[in-house]
């Protein structure tokens, strides 16, 4: 790898070098997919080679179609988990659905990253339905991390955040309904956003995804790829039921705009009450102290709500979103779900959501839009949030196995990775974790900053202001040596 001069180039600069006729995007697709090749057997980050269809993006001249686009010829991995490429299988990390479902249309969200230059080569491991915050599905084997492939990747976008973080791509997509996006990013040394909900469509086949608590977009080595790449695929499609508020400018103008003095309240306490790991600790304050050395004005405060209220409705929204699935393909591919062709957590939280009323379902999701109330109120006074994206560095493979007893421990280990960032899911509000710290065993530490509604501009410019101020792109994992 040390010898591949553009496997850490982000993808505006491949891009560029295509434009110019530095490489061709020939070129590109053949050195991930020898990256694949060397790398994947260590870092099972992508289970779906998609060579042919890569090869044939270039040869059936569709670059020629997007030669002006922001990202033409740059590989791009596609997340197996809700956007789907037509006639490449879906299994969403299941064996329920394994070998038993091809998709037959793209994703409105495929369809733009088309549009956008990318030439998909393959799709990216997932945790079943994309439930735990972890990579390791029985049906595929657990995704390792390359700062250390004895710990995970974060999850739900694990694969997605190790091939990029490896330097097999620039960027891959990812999604997030309770910090998928976010949790791999600060797993990986990447950075991760997580958009407004529905600044990114979901179509034809969704409208949105657990009552718009996912969103779409994806995992990145640079803020402007992740910029960039959201103007490319942002906007409601016809039929949507809402859409986020439109943006001023560009997202892409804003990475260099100036943020001004900024109002940043920071916290280390958990949602879920887990203890702060010390390097999660030290990484806030250092962040607080740079961001008071740029300009800005940092509180340590939080946002007041009642939060055994969002605990339990957020945890009920999880297994209605487990049964929304299973259901869902099982009405799509007329299969029938048992509990044999389920890992233990899927099948009871899947009897957990269909226990529960049309009735209590309605009543959860009141609780969860009242506490997104209380928390915008918080936002009329502070620009951002600052925490850990999670409470302690990549956890070792295995930590969040359950096998169907006691589940104390296991929920325990949820809640160090999801006591941050689901609150933003909650709400809808855009979040991004930044790469700024690193342990003293080289072990990558995200920082997490929560925007008001509609806020991405806020997030992106102060992300570039950081970027600039505590670089990490020159930084490399040991499985790239």
């Amino acid at each position: 790898m040390s010898n591949d001069p553009l496997a850490f180039l982000d993808a505006t600069a491949l891009a560029g070098m295509v434009r110019r006729g530095e490489v061709t995007a020939a070129e590109l697709v053949e050195a991930t997919i020898g990256r694949i090749e060397r790398l994947n057997p260590d870092l099972n980050a992508v289970i779906t080679r998609m060579d042919e269809e890569a090869r044939a993006s270039v040869k059936h001249g569709r670059r020629e179609a997007v030669k002006d686009a922001p990202f033409s010829g740059v590989p791009f991995l596609l997340k197996d988990l809700i956007a789907e490429y037509a006639g490449v299988a879906i299994a969403e990390g299941s064996r329920f659905l394994a070998d038993r479902c091809i998709s037959t249309q793209d994703s409105e969200l495929v369809v733009r990253l088309k549009r956008a230059g990318v030439i998909i080569a393959g799709k990216t491991n997932t945790p079943e339905f994309g439930l735990l915050p972890t990579t390791e599905p029985a049906l595929h084997g657990p995704t390792r991390n390359p700062w250390d492939i004895t710990r995970t990747a974060g999850g739900s976008s694990g694969g997605s955040a190790a091939a990029v973080a490896a330097g097999i791509v620039p960027m891959a997509h990812a999604n997030d309904g309770g910090g998928s996006i976010r949790i791999p990013a600060a797993c990986c040394g990447l950075f991760g956003l997580k958009p407004t909900r529905a600044r990114n469509p979901m179509g034809p086949e969704y409208g949105d995804a657990g009552s718009g608590l996912a969103v779409e977009h994806a995992v990145t080595r640079s803020v402007r790829d992740s910029a960039a790449l959201l103007d490319a695929t942002a906007g409601p499609a016809p039929g949507d039921p809402y859409h986020a508020p439109p943006k001023a400018r560009p997202y892409v103008d804003e990475v260099g705009r100036d943020p001004g003095k900024l109002r940043i309240a920071a916290s280390t306490k958990s949602l879920t009450g887990a203890r702060i790991h010390s390097e999660c600790q030290a990484a806030v304050e250092a962040t607080a102290k740079l961001c008071e050395e740029l300009g800005h004005i940092v509180e340590w405060t939080e946002p007041k709500f009642d939060e055994l209220r969002f605990l339990k409705a957020f945890a009920f929204a999880w297994t209605a979103f487990a049964s929304w699935a299973i259901l869902g393909w099982a009405e799509r591919f007329q299969l029938t779900p048992t509990e044999d062709q389920f890992e233990p957590n899927t099948w009871r939280m899947f009897q957990n959501g269909e226990r529960r009323s049309a009735g209590a379902y309605l009543r959860m999701m009141q609780d969860i839009q009242q506490v997104a109330r209380q928390v915008a109120g918080f936002f009329e006074t502070h620009d951002l949030t600052l925490t850990p994206t999670i409470a302690r560095p990549p956890a070792p493979l295995g930590y969040f196995a359950w096998n169907g007893g006691n589940r104390d421990e296991f929920l325990q280990h949820i809640g160090e990775y999801s006591g941050f960032t689901s609150i933003a899911n909650g709400t809808g509000q855009p979040a991004m974790s930044v790469p700024l710290h690193w342990t003293a065993d080289n072990l990558p530490v995200g920082l997490h900053f929560m925007a008001r509604f509609g806020a991405e501009d806020t997030l992106f410019r102060l992300a570039g202001q950081l970027e600039q101020a505590c670089p990490w792109s020159h930084r490399r994992p040991p499985i790239a040596a």
